[in-house]
């Protein structure tokens, strides 16, 4: 015999798909999303506002927006000039301002053409993969670890090199290239806000409190490596900008 329960039994029954076609409709695609994911997209947002600012997706896409496309357009202008210096040797550049400051005299000089083509080319590629990674996080992407760990090493590289090239223009051409000096301008962000991101997210392990404050100073340290650029940049030419150089 049925029990006095029954019929709220039934009639629950009869409203579920109603009920459920509503909740559908008010969740939308968030609720399609956790389906697919398992995971709660609320929960996912909330972890991300726990971070620093800067190594949130949005965030971080822009900064790789930002500094791979000006450096690619910079790149881009060298290749330019270097293709018009290999057809005609006396062109003159349109940064060569005077002997210290002359894109065209440091595309003669062999640091210009390190692994046997002009460096300008591997700007072009590399700057390229960073552009496309910032859209890819834009549309949504998530990356696994062996993703990462290939940016970090390609980026740390890429760091590397420039300081090389950073230390030749100083020392040993004594001539600044305008483009290449704007292509270091972007690597120093990139490379500092790409490892405070991979430490921050466990893609590079390291102790919480590190992580912490690698997050938390992230432009303190750009800056800092932009005031020993320009220091470098300063003594190395200290003669020029005192006037005594006797141009």
């Amino acid at each position: 015999m049925p029990s006095p329960a029954s019929p709220n039994l039934a009639n629950n029954d009869a409203r579920s798909p109603r009920q459920e076609k509503t909740s559908q409709e008010k969740t939308g695609q968030e609720k399609t999303g956790q389906e697919k994911t398992g995971k709660d997209p609320y929960r996912e947002t909330a972890a991300e506002l726990s971070m620093p600012r800067m190594v949130r997706d949005r965030p971080f896409a822009w900064l790789l927006l930002a500094t791979g496309a000006i450096a690619w357009l910079a790149s881009g202008a060298l290749v330019l000039e270097k293709l018009q210096v290999l057809i005609d040797p006396n062109h003159i550049t349109a940064c060569d301002l005077n002997p210290w400051v002359s894109c065209g005299s440091v595309m003669k000089t062999p640091q210009s053409s390190v692994f046997g083509f002009p460096n300008m080319f591997i700007g072009i590629v590399a700057f390229a993969v960073i552009i496309t990674t910032a859209m890819a996080i834009f549309a949504g992407a998530k990356f696994a670890r062996w993703y990462w760990i290939g940016l970090q090493t390609g980026v740390t590289l890429g760091f590397i090199f420039i300081v090389w090239l950073w230390s030749q223009a100083l020392y040993a051409i004594h001539i600044l290239c305008p483009f290449c000096m704007v292509v270091w301008a972007c690597m120093i962000p990139l490379f500092v806000f790409v490892t405070i991101r991979n430490v921050v997210h466990g893609v590079i392990p390291a102790p919480a409190g590190l992580a912490k404050l690698l997050g938390e100073s992230g432009w303190i340290i750009t800056a800092l490596l932009y005031v020993g650029v320009i220091a470098s940049i300063f003594f190395a030419f200290i003669n020029v900008f005192i006037g005594t150089s006797g141009y």
